[in-house]
């Protein structure tokens, strides 16, 4: 492949460079994807085991952007959409021996057992609280200033547990939760900014976010697999090591990618590279990036997770049809919370049992990702017990370990997105993307790529 000339080379074949490639292909431009791994998927990998579907990677998106819609109706012959039942809209939080139910609005908010009396009245109050002047603002000194500790506690905790895994003390509201930052900015309150958003004149585009979660039929590898076959397979390469991207001065292309393959050195002159891999891969692959640059760009810790699937053929617990349960730290305890998604789609478990998934680790627990089996089956076993009344031993149990599970904005993420934004001034062609930036869900993964897409 020596001397071959692509118009892209997008480096990294989890769901960012899928889905860049799937956006550039569309706009019928000449896009080869490198993954040094064996398979393309990233973190997402589904598993179909005695008639059980579970992940041992992300489990659902929410559709917050139209291109979501517009990637899966271009896939509609070969990966079907699977929106969520109306039992994900039910969140549980634990406090004290039991799940109580998530408020969902203002009533719920102010009858709930979660939150104190005086923090009620501070929710009752928030659209006339003073807008914070902070711009390094913590979810947790943001949440606490305008709803209550009970709030930071009993809500918005558990809730950065589950997306983050990680300290709401840590992370920057601006760059952790920047819609939610800019509702405070723009319109003074989060309840005055959702009710003015909700008021805003949509197109029929915008009408596609709904908002909804999702995940694919089958499991979401139906996806990767249907990504795949959509950028083809002429233009994947696995297997791919050695990858380094440097200026070339002396051809026509302006980026000259080496890599190793099938044991053979290979060179590639190309007009644009993206990367999508981890920070922690960018200073091998961007060598020409001057040091003090890259400390910047490669700034980013991410939280270790394990997360166990549990699956019953004949445990309905039907008290748990629901999209899941999260775990305040405060409780103490080392879960950070428990997913249904056989209640949520359908095809996960037979009619009478359950595939749940278990999330342990993050930020506060780091030490669990070095557990053995035994060891996490204890602590699964003793949270299927005390939280869900079960006993029995599970048909399936199966860990999956992520060490690099998830990338936590913290305070230094300014740094990070200031430095990737002078590097591609920099050096044009070069797009540096993935979840360093741009936001770590799969919603953002593929607004991320659409807009790196459309950039080009």
């Amino acid at each position: 492949m020596s001397n071959i000339k692509k118009q892209v080379v997008v480096i990294g074949g989890g769901l960012s460079g899928l889905s860049t490639a799937f956006f550039l292909k569309r706009k019928n431009m000449d896009v080869l994807l490198l993954e040094k791994n064996n398979r393309i998927g990233g973190q997402i990998h589904s598993f179909c085991e005695d008639g059980f579907v579970f992940e041992s990677g992300p489990n659902t998106g929410v559709v917050s952007y139209s291109e979501i819609v517009e990637m899966f109706d271009e896939l509609s012959d070969k990966c079907k959409m699977d929106v969520a039942k109306d039992e994900a809209k039910k969140r549980l939080i634990w406090k004290g021996n039991k799940f109580h139910a998530l408020p969902n609005g203002i009533v719920s908010a102010v009858t709930t057992p979660l939150f104190k009396f005086s923090d009620k009245l501070r929710i009752l109050g928030e659209p006339w609280r003073k807008k914070g002047d902070n711009p390094n603002e913590s979810v947790a000194e943001l949440a606490t200033r305008r709803l209550g500790k009970s709030f930071l506690d009993y809500a918005v905790d558990p809730f950065l547990s589950g997306v983050y895994a990680g300290d709401p003390n840590k992370l920057i509201t601006r760059f952790a939760l920047p819609k939610l930052y800019n509702l405070e900015q723009n319109y003074g309150s989060f309840i005055k900014g959702s009710i003015a958003k909700s008021k805003e004149p949509k197109s029929d585009r915008d009408r596609l976010a709904t908002k909804k979660v999702f995940s694919a039929s089958g499991g979401l590898n139906s996806l990767v697999d249907a990504l795949g076959e959509y950028i083809g397979k002429e233009n994947i390469l696995t297997n791919v090591s050695h990858t380094t991207v440097t200026p070339c001065n002396d051809g026509k292309k302006p980026w000259k990618v080496c890599f190793k393959h099938n044991a053979e050195n290979h060179e590639i002159e190309t007009d644009n590279v993206i990367t999508t891999a981890g920070s922690y891969c960018l200073p091998e692959i961007l060598p020409f990036i001057e040091e003090n640059m890259m400390k910047k760009i490669n700034n980013l810790f991410y939280a270790p997770v394990v997360q166990a699937a549990v699956c019953y053929k004949n445990e309905p617990i039907d008290d748990f049809q629901v999209f899941g349960g999260l775990v305040p730290s405060s409780e103490s305890r080392k879960v950070l919370g428990i997913l249904n998604p056989s209640a949520c789609f359908d095809g996960r478990a037979n009619k009478s049992g359950n595939t749940l998934a278990i999330f342990m680790g993050g930020v506060r627990h780091q030490e669990l990702i070095d557990k053995t089996d035994e060891e996490l089956k204890r602590i699964v076993m003793e949270c299927m017990s005390t939280m869900l009344g079960i006993k029995s031993e599970p048909d399936i149990i199966r860990f999956f370990r992520h060490k690099r599970a998830i990338p936590q904005y913290e305070i230094n993420s300014g740094e990070r997105f200031e430095a990737i934004s002078i590097a591609e001034e920099m050096y044009k062609g070069l797009y540096i993307k993935g979840n360093l930036c741009g936001g770590i869900g799969m919603a953002d993964r593929i607004h991320q790529a659409y807009q790196t897409a459309e950039s080009l």
